[in-house]
């Protein structure tokens, strides 16, 4: 199954970006992690098949209503075959 790493910049800590996300890869079906880094950004992994992935980079473009996002960047990573629920880490 595709997996991707990504990176978000913007206003997306301290405004529920990585309880949004988690809430958003649930609802498609995405398993991964999502966690804050210290400059600022949130990155993680996602993992699904490539529509469903393409509908959760989407979000990560918009993200909650309560945050700004500046920048998303993407990349592929090795299918790792792990089907478990989407996790927000620290």
């Amino acid at each position: 199954m595709p997996r991707l790493a990504f990176v978000v910049t913007g206003r997306v800590q301290g405004v529920g970006f990585r309880a949004s996300a988690r809430d958003a890869a649930a609802r498609l079906g995405v398993a991964g992690f999502v966690r804050n880094r210290d400059d600022g950004a949130v990155e993680g992994e996602a993992e699904g098949d490539e529509a469903t992935l393409a509908q959760f980079v989407a979000w990560l473009r918009q993200g909650p209503p309560w945050g700004r996002v500046d920048g998303v960047e993407t990349w592929p990573l090795p299918d790792c075959g792990g089907d478990g629920p989407f996790a927000v880490r620290r």
